[in-house]
This record gives C-alpha cells, structure tokens and sequence, in this order.
C-alpha cells in the first residue's frame, strides 16, 4: 500500500521533473554571446579603419598603439587582412577591394620594416587602382631607400684563420683592420637617411626615418663598442659613440634605454679596470676608478628617477649591484 502511494506521487512530478532536467541541458548546451569587441573582422573597411587611425602615430617618441588583445596595432592589423584573404575568398574574388587591401597592407609592413614587401604591395595597388597610383608608387620610392638604408649594415664576426697572423694574433680573434672604412659605410647610411628625411618631412613617414636613423647610429656605436679592445684607444671611442646616440636621440622612446647601455659600459669598463689593477696594488688609481663609478651612476640614477617608465626599475637594479660592487672595491682598497 504504501509501496503504490509513493510510486503514484513520484510520478506527478515526473513530468516537472523531465522538464527541468531538459532546461538544465539546454543552458548547459548554449554559450554565452562574445562581446562585439572580441567578435572576428567581418569586413576589410574594419580593419583599415583601426589601421587608418594609427598611420600618423609618431612611433620615434612614443611606442606604437596596441589594440585590444595587447598587440602592435600594424601587426595585428596586417594578421587580419591576411585572414580576411584566406577566411572571405569567395566573397572578395570579385576583386574590388584587392587595390585597397595591398595599400593598406603596405601601410603594415612598412611599420614592421619590411621595406622590401612593403614596397612590393605597394606596387601592386598602383597596378590595380588608379586612384592609389599615384601615392602607391611615392611610398614604394621611399621604401625602396629605406630598405638599401637598413641593408647597409656591419656585423660584427670573426675572420677566417687565413685572415689571420696567427703568430701576432692568434686564431679566433676579431681584428678590425680599417675602422676608418667601416666608419664611412655608416656616415654613408646616415647621409641616405638624412636627405630621405628632407623628402618625408610633414608626412606620416618623417618618425619612420627618424626610427632608421636612430638604428644606424645605434648600429654604428654597437660596432665600435664590440671592437674597443682592438684599439688602443677604444674605450675612449666606445664611449664617445654611445654619448653620441643619446645627444642626437634625446626626443626617441628608447633614450632610457640609451643611457642604460652607456651606464652598463662605464661600469664594465671599472669592472675591467679594478681586474686588471687590483684595488691591493700600488698600480690602482683610485681617481680613475672613481670617475667611471661616477659615470655609471650618475646615468642609473637619472633613468632610476624617472616615474612611469618601464626602464626606472631596471636602471634602480643596476645601481644598486653596481654601487655593491663598488663598495666592496674600496673596502678591499683599505684593508690592510
């Protein structure tokens, strides 16, 4: 009796029961709606309007705007375009849009300096669109420079053994044996630079060549950092080329990071210096020594002091390691 109550009552609510359980499942089944900020580019006119917005931005002072998902904006802005050719290629093959997606992704490129690319689309837009003819072919002009510009370059790597007097030198050893040469192969980059930047002037291009002139002057003071030991007076060189770069770029995003690399190499060099003529000796010339300290912290403590930089920390570091150093330097001067 009581068995049959309890079934007649369970099954009233079976029904109820059933539809509960199929609601559960159906909210279990169904994903919440993406955000319109997070949904994929549905057309090109999306994407060259973020690109469009960001084509004046001067990234020699500031650094290039992002988009939402954290990235450089002419990178994701050219990934899109790529994916919209690959995603939508029925939809465009009619062609319309082919002119305007090669512009807009040699406007990308360009930014990510690859000069050479940048140069080729923008070519095929002038071939496809007559009304983008006549800018297409000024700005591959001007890529065309800047990519023999960023080609002329020095490496620096060691010469084959058959370069070598391997009873002065020994193998393995970088000798360079004609700075003069390689100097004029970066004034020669510089002045290509200089007379593209009076061309580019007031243009979106004018940052894009202060960029490359600011990277032929850090490649010209790297090169002459990487060879001061084969100099008598390479310290002295090195230095000079590093102080060069923050005189000629005080306005440039990266001038924190220039004067962190003259920093690092004021103190390598009182590194050096201390192991060569041990603080105990009677060689140790504690002027000497003092001046390059000086050196060295004065420049981590001017980047150190400036807030909302992302170098302020790393240069707090460093002067405090370096200070150590130092430190103990002269207490090893002073102990008997």
């Amino acid at each position: 009796m009581l068995g049959g109550c309890m079934r007649s009552r369970f099954s009233a609510f079976d029904p109820i029961l059933a539809c509960a359980a199929f609601a559960l499942c159906a909210a279990c089944a169904s994903t919440p709606e993406v955000d319109p900020v997070y949904r994929p580019t549905e057309n090109v006119l999306e994407v060259i309007a973020v690109l469009r917005a960001h084509i004046e931005d001067d990234t020699y002072r500031f650094e290039p705007a992002r988009d939402f998902t954290g990235r450089n904006v002419y990178r994701s802005s050219l990934l899109r375009l790529e994916n919209l050719e690959e995603l939508h290629a029925d939809a465009l093959r009619a062609g319309h849009m082919d002119g305007v997606m090669a512009f807009a992704k040699a406007r990308s490129l360009e930014r990510l300096r690859a000069y050479d690319l940048a140069a080729e689309s923008y070519r095929l837009a002038a071939d496809i669109s007559e009304d983008l003819r006549l800018p297409a072919l000024e700005s591959a002009d001007i890529c065309d420079v800047l990519y023999e510009a960023a080609e002329m370059t020095r490496e620096l790597e060691p010469q084959d053994e058959a370069d070598f007097d391997s009873e002065a030198t020994g193998a393995g050893q970088l000798v360079e044996l004609d700075p003069d040469s390689v100097l004029a192969e970066f004034e020669a980059r510089t002045a290509l630079l200089d007379g593209l930047a009076a061309i580019a002037e007031g243009t979106h291009y004018g940052p894009i060549v202060r960029e490359e002139i600011e990277r032929a002057d850090v490649a010209r003071a790297n090169y002459f950092v990487g060879i001061r030991k084969t100099d008598v007076n390479g310290d002295v060189r090195a230095i000079g080329e590093l102080q060069r770069v923050t005189f000629n770029h005080p306005d440039s995003k990266n001038f924190n990071r220039h004067l962190i690399e003259l920093a690092d190499l004021y103190a390598e060099l009182a590194v050096e210096y201390s192991t060569q003529y041990p603080p105990e000796s009677l060689y140790f010339d504690p002027v000497r020594f003092q001046e390059l300290v000086e050196g060295a912290s004065r420049l981590y403590e001017m980047v150190a002091s400036r807030d909302g930089t992302p170098e302020k920390i790393e240069a707090s570091r460093r002067l405090e390691a370096f200070l150590a150093y130092s430190i103990r330097i002269d207490r090893d001067r002073f102990t008997p």
